[in-house]
């Protein structure tokens, strides 16, 4: 069944070499009760991890059935261990957070046959724990935790049973009942190896093996095995195991994985809380910072709405008169000739001229001091100005100089409070309006209240109201933000023309045109450089909290040395293990 050739294993202890074992070779038969034995230090612990494929050799060979396992890869000796070979410990090793039944099942969820319970029972029921396999480790004595560890390494049905110590933590009852079972699974044909030091024990085998130095000093036969399992069966067995050990990941080892992940998160409630918020505040802070950024974001892209879409705002410009500066519009006027002609570029939309001014404005025991603007029918439509309540005035109105109002939100809370306005008479410089509509509300920009105005028809501004004969500014609605550079460069072009402003000194001084798109990819930017910084200072929130699941990840590890060893043992690939703590981060990440 087993074969050594010249197997040898070497440990490095600081500058000294170790042979833990020597030049060993060794054959051992199926159905034989192997004990091996000699004092500590003498090798017999390394040899059962090598026989038990928990540990490669330095040299030499070893096969199992003829099969040379010695360059076989991890997951294949996985397999291996997982089918061919049942362990027993001396420290039981039983997982304290499952039952004798989940325990006894775990080799099975390795092998990818979760789904056989009944065979767990009738292995705990054959060891004598029919009516503990619902009770926990520290629920049971030392001799039960025991036979529990029997039954778990016999459910997949290995042909070798190996034992470390099996006896060593137990009393002398329990120690005769352990061995009992032991001798009786070799009576059934099973390859038994067991490590001891305690003659009393040997005397169960069959066959006792002496090791001194890393070394066979002795090996004595006291009894041929009469049953045993043909060898041909683990030759077979073993060509299966190798054909399909690379095969993908078994969904029931990963439903274990969840399953354990749960339960070390509720058997380390605070530490697991601890990690959970960190990611927590990690994801709020993230959030919270892209919150604010689309936040900020949605409240320019609702001021430039108020604004206006792909708009021109032209006034006249600050001329010099031999060195002195003078006011705006001091040396040249925007009238009407020119608002038609910009109506008739190409890639022009709407035109509205603007007159504004300061008036006096009463109803009833009301009044106020507000800005009034005269603008014509497209202003509406051009500045996101459609009344929520009422109209517009019409083409007819301006041609007529109606005097008809639409008032701002705060002129209209001011003068009527929660009254409806539609339809009433207000005084505007003491001359009689009639309020036909109320504009949305936009809010303030910079320190005025863009709510804090009356809209009135152009014609009325200029030659009921304010007194003017010329325009004060004039908006221009381009078809598309791509044009408005080159739009822009044409109105220019257009008014210099007009106002034989060309051989002028500086006549580019004589007009302003204001581009919203520029202010618009402006404030845009600033946004997005706002935006990525709140998102930097929120990852790095993150981050730190991740980096504390991984503390938390890692320390678990170094507390679960055992059960890690405990599960590579009955089967666990790197990737088994690997799975389990990252479904337990993941899982506590998810929760965060």
């Amino acid at each position: 069944m087993l074969e050594l050739k010249n197997i040898s294993k070497i440990y490095r202890s600081g500058s000294v070499d170790v042979k833990a074992v020597d030049g060993v070779s060794l054959k051992i038969f199926s159905g034989e009760f192997v004990a091996i034995m000699g004092a500590s230090g003498s090798g017999k612990s390394t040899l059962m991890h090598i026989l038990g494929l928990l540990d490669r050799p330095d040299t030499g060979t070893y096969s199992i059935a003829g099969q040379d396992v010695t360059r076989l890869s991890d997951d294949q000796l996985a397999a291996l261990r997982n089918r061919i070979i049942g362990f027993v410990f001396q420290q039981f090793h039983l997982l304290a957070r499952m039952t004798a039944l989940e325990n006894g099942e775990l080799p099975l969820i390795y092998a990818g046959r979760r789904g056989m319970q009944e065979k767990v029972r009738h292995e705990l029921t054959a060891v004598g724990l029919a009516d503990r396999v619902e009770h926990r480790p520290n629920e049971l004595s030392g001799g039960q935790q025991q036979r529990v560890a029997i039954a778990r390494a016999l459910v997949n049905d290995p042909f070798i049973l190996m034992a470390d110590e099996p006896t060593g933590n137990l009393d002398s009852k329990s120690k005769d009942e352990i061995m009992g079972i032991l001798r009786d699974l070799n009576a059934q044909g099973k390859t038994i190896i067991m490590v001891t030091h305690e003659s009393e024990m040997a005397s169960y085998a069959t066959r006792v093996i002496h090791m001194r130095d890393g070394k066979i000093i002795s090996d004595e036969n006291r009894k041929v095995p009469e049953n045993f399992q043909p060898t041909e069966n683990a030759q077979s067995v073993i060509k299966e195991i190798l054909a399909v050990a690379h095969q993908t990941y078994d969904p029931a080892k990963f439903l274990d994985s969840f399953r354990q992940a749960v339960y070390a998160m509720v058997s380390h409630k605070l530490r697991s809380f601890l990690s959970i918020l960190g990611i927590l505040i990690g994801v709020a802070a993230v959030i919270a910072m892209l919150a604010l950024g689309h936040g900020a974001q949605a409240s320019i892209e609702t001021q430039l709405s108020s604004l206006g879409s792909n708009l021109l705002t032209i006034r006249p410009g600050r001329e010099r008169v031999q060195g002195v500066a003078l006011e705006s519009g001091a040396g040249t006027r925007l009238n009407f000739q020119d608002m038609e002609e910009i109506s008739e570029l190409p890639s022009v939309r709407r035109v509205s001229p603007s007159v504004t001014g300061r008036v006096q404005v009463v109803y009833a025991n009301n009044n106020a001091n507000t800005q009034i603007e005269g603008v014509n029918v497209d202003y509406a439509p051009m500045r996101a100005s459609e009344p929520v309540v009422g109209r517009f005035f019409t083409d007819e109105e301006v041609r007529s100089r109606a005097k008809v109002a639409v008032l701002g939100v705060t002129v209209a809370q001011a003068l009527f409070g929660e009254n409806d306005p539609i339809g009433e008479t207000i005084k505007i410089n003491l001359i009689n309006f009639t309020v036909i509509g109320i504009l949305p509300p936009k809010g303030a920009s910079s320190w005025r209240d863009q709510d804090d105005i009356i809209l009135v028809p152009v014609t009325t501004a200029m030659y009921r109201l304010l007194g003017k004969d010329y325009i004060d500014s004039m908006y221009v609605e381009g078809d598309s933000p791509e044009i408005l550079e080159s739009l822009q460069e044409t109105i220019t072009q257009t008014l210099l023309k007009r106002h034989r402003l060309n051989n002028q000194p500086n006549p580019e001084d004589a007009f302003q045109i204001r581009n919203m798109a520029d202010i618009k990819a402006a404030l845009e930017t600033t946004t997005k450089t706002m935006s990525m910084l709140l998102g930097s200072i929120a990852a790095i929130s993150l981050l730190v909290g991740g980096i504390g699941i991984m503390n938390i990840m890692l320390v678990s590890v170094t507390e679960r040395t055992k059960e890690i060893g405990l599960r590579k043992a009955i089967g666990a690939t790197r990737r088994d293990i690997m799975m389990q703590f990252l479904v337990e981060s993941v899982l506590m990440s998810c929760i965060g």
